[in-house]
């Protein structure tokens, strides 16, 4: 049997993701149509042998997190469990934490996936290496260029074993083209390590001159404390992947996610892109639209390659559109989402060329028309009376 661990923090972390975390909580806000951490329960689900789902991390469970955890249920016929952090813990902290429920049942491995990351979520795969060549630690791996991989944990493989010789989270320079996923496969020996952190961090406690900065013995940083420390040893080895991957800390790298995630569409979830209808908006791309969201039927739903002025929004490859949201005709938006409470977009082409980037609509303001006067860079933007508040440019 497997089990899977979803690290969903709380709300403490995720400040870049603001706005668009206000209304709901980071891991439930809906990234190409469905809440984000509904694609690793899907990717989960599908893996032969998944017997339970847990989620870890700090949020109080509240109603929108309770509901979400009964939906799940439902729709994929498994346990999905939140259990809840008695502080901030770390990326390991939890899963120590919470070891009796992690092996609880004896299970063969379990996947500990962070929750702010989009991915196709080769997990079969890892499992067929996993039981090729079993060690504690299975990490997914990815490769990006020089600059990139400074902002990761960073990777040196043996090509010919895969075994992780060194480990650097988001080292000063250079180190390897490749970085950590955030996507893992540990057998229950692994917890082994993590006790040995724990056990390291009491007596470093007691010998703490100042306890009350001392974060306690419970957190642990998968990265550092663990990856880190046992790179080398035998015990860590690396799965590389060539499919989609991303991280999403920002609300722009939301936009982004949602993209590939729409293009997925068109293989994991076609149901669930808009289709052209006699009388109903023009569709062209892969392009999600909330079924209670309210859309004109001359609008055109357009995926576009450059930036430009259309109808309604204009994204350059996915649109996600969503609940409850009225948006007319003759309104201009590239690589947007819409939602509950704002309308979101990284750059907007509007009137004479003026990029808008990260543009908060209150849910007092009216969206229509064809003229929209942005002030650029921070400041305060004026459309028919209703004042749209521009943000900076994307982290």
């Amino acid at each position: 049997m497997l089990k899977a661990v979803i690290l969903i923090g709380g709300p403490q972390k995720g400040t870049r993701f603001r706005p668009l975390s206000f209304e709901v909580p980071k891991p439930l806000f809906p990234v190409a149509g469905v809440p984000m951490i509904q694609h690793h329960i899907e990717a989960c689900a599908q893996v032969p042998g998944m017997q339970e789902i847990l989620l870890i991390g700090f949020y109080q469970p509240d109603e929108a997190l309770t509901q979400f955890l009964e939906t799940a249920q439902q729709e994929f016929n498994l346990p999905v469990r939140y259990l809840q952090e008695f502080a901030p813990l770390g990326t390991g902290g939890g899963l120590y934490h919470f070891r009796d429920q992690i092996l609880a049942g004896g299970p063969e491995a379990f996947f500990v996936l962070n929750a702010d990351v989009c991915s196709d979520f080769p997990l079969s795969a890892m499992l067929d290496a996993h039981r090729c060549q079993r060690h504690p630690f299975l990490l997914l791996g990815t490769t990006a260029n020089r600059t990139q991989s400074l902002n990761y944990g960073c990777i040196v493989e043996n090509p010919q074993t895969h075994e992780v010789l060194h480990y650097v989270e988001k080292p000063s320079t250079f180190i390897s083209d490749i970085i950590n996923c955030g996507i893992y496969l540990f057998s229950p020996e692994a917890l082994k390590p993590l006790r040995d952190v724990f056990q390291r961090n009491q007596q470093d406690g007691q010998l703490e001159d100042s306890p009350g900065s001392w974060p306690g013995a419970g957190t642990i940083r998968l990265e550092q404390d663990v990856f880190s420390a046992l790179a080398g040893q035998g015990q860590i080895y690396v799965h590389l992947t060539d499919g989609i991957w991303s991280q999403i800390k920002s609300a722009g790298s939301a936009l982004y996610a949602s993209r590939l995630y729409l293009d997925r569409y068109q293989i994991t979830h076609p149901e669930r892109l808009a289709k052209h209808t006699p009388g109903g908006p023009r569709i062209r791309g892969n392009v999600y639209i909330h079924p209670t969201a309210k859309v004109a039927p001359s609008a055109v739903l357009v995926v576009w390659p450059r930036a430009g002025c259309f109808r309604l929004i204009c994204s350059r490859r996915g649109l996600d559109l969503g609940s409850p949201r009225s948006l007319q005709d003759s309104r201009s938006v590239l690589l947007s989402i819409a939602g509950p409470q704002r309308l979101h977009w990284e750059r907007g082409d509007c009137g004479r060329g003026c990029a808008a980037p990260r543009v908060y609509c209150p849910p007092w303001s009216h969206v229509t028309g064809t003229h929209l006067r942005l002030a650029q860079h921070r400041g305060l933007g004026e459309h028919r009376g209703a004042l749209v508040s521009c943000g900076g440019d994307p982290q």
